[in-house]
């Protein structure tokens, strides 16, 4: 579970985070959607203990993120949107260290290793330098690394970078069993088709404010848009996309290619 109560973030002058309140029971895959510069990486930061807040509170599974850090990390798993690996160590290495971080059992550990890398396809791969390793071939150890210890709360922040379409969707069909098991699943993303058909649920923040929250169906019909696209322009935009992108088509197509 995952509540936030009025979790606000400022730099100087600037909000990036404004008394946002809300709760994510377990068995729940909550969306959390909103533009570039919107504060949700900032959000998934102070939620993770990674960033204090200004003020407000956050707890994972009823322990207090900033009271109770240790406790906290132990049931949390986070894919961060840029995902940092010792890469002059093999899969095997780096997951190791994550699973002894954790205290794991070491036979389990390696078991569990295994499992997942055949999951994702990179039983080949795990005494590999990952020097040498593609952006989804990284972001699979990254993504692994998060749920190798079973955690109850997992947050990932744009997990689908770099991966390809099979390996997006063995992620997808993860994260839905993962809930139906109850575990909470917070995903951030700019994907919003992936978002539409994935999660149970959208929290929409805008200059760091939430301004929806509900199912896909109940934000569409409040809206009376067709789509989860329609409705987060609706909610985030001020502007007409479509009158701005005909303007540039034409400035474009009249000014032609420079010579």
């Amino acid at each position: 579970m995952i509540k936030l109560q009025q979790l606000t973030k400022t730099y100087g002058d600037r909000i990036a985070v404004d008394h946002v309140s809300f709760t994510v029971p377990g068995g729940q895959i909550c969306g959390y959607l909103g533009p570039n510069g919107a504060g949700k990486t900032t959000t998934v930061k102070m939620l993770t203990g990674m960033l204090p807040p200004t003020s407000g509170s956050a707890w994972i599974s009823g322990s207090d993120v900033q009271k109770q850090t240790l406790d906290v990390k132990r049931q949390i798993g986070y894919v961060p949107e840029s995902g940092a690996l010792y890469q002059s160590l093999t899969p095997l290495e780096y997951l190791q260290f994550v699973g002894r971080l954790h205290h794991m059992d070491e036979s389990e550990l390696l078991d569990r290793i295994h499992d997942f890398a055949a999951f994702f396809k990179l039983g080949d791969h795990l005494n590999e330098s990952m020097q040498s390793f593609s952006k989804g071939m990284k972001q699979k150890v990254v993504i692994l690394s998060s749920v190798l210890h079973n955690p109850e709360v997992i947050c990932l922040d744009e997990p689908l970078n770099g991966l390809d379409a099979n390996a997006a969707l063995l992620l997808k069909t993860l994260l839905r069993h993962l809930a139906e098991q109850g575990k909470t699943v917070f995903y951030c993303s700019h994907i919003l088709e992936v978002v539409e058909n994935l999660c149970d649920r959208v929290v929409i923040i805008n200059e760091g404010r939430i301004v929806a929250d509900g199912s896909v169906g109940d934000l569409k019909s409040m809206t009376r848009q067709a789509s989860l696209e329609g409705v987060f322009s609706q909610l985030t935009s001020s502007e007409d996309t479509i009158a701005l992108a005909k303007a540039l088509s034409q400035k474009i197509t009249s000014t032609g290619v420079p010579q």
